[in-house]
């Protein structure tokens, strides 16, 4: 039995034309692209990047539209805590006065026991 004998540059060569002229065949031998079915695949590709801007779009305006709310509601208690800190002020201020009125009703009602 004889042992493996090592391919010479030649029928390398050789070979690799022939692998080259085969794929040439199989490539000429495809059937041409039908532009209807070209048109079609682009007329879909672009009504599929339409929708998903579409959808991009409108998760942005539905974030945007989420920040504002929750801005409005942050403004809105700001607002609230504002007025009843204000209230508390103005009940504190009344509590204050009406606290210093008894002080000087009674300070005149001892100025008025003494003299």
């Amino acid at each position: 039995m004889r042992g493996y004998k090592e391919p010479g540059f030649q029928e390398r060569t050789a070979a690799a034309n022939s692998a080259r002229n085969r794929a040439l065949e199989k490539l000429k031998a495809r059937p041409a692209v039908d532009q209807a079915e070209l048109d079609r695949r682009v007329a879909a590709q672009a009504a599929k990047e339409a929708a998903a801007l579409q959808k991009r779009e409108a998760a942005k305006l539905a974030r945007e539209e989420a920040a504002a709310a929750k801005l409005l509601a942050e403004i809105e208690g700001a607002k609230a805590l504002t007025e009843s800190a204000e209230a508390a002020a103005a009940a504190k201020i009344a509590a204050e006065a009406e606290r210093k009125a008894a002080r000087d009703a009674r300070y005149a009602a001892r100025k008025g026991r003494r003299g």
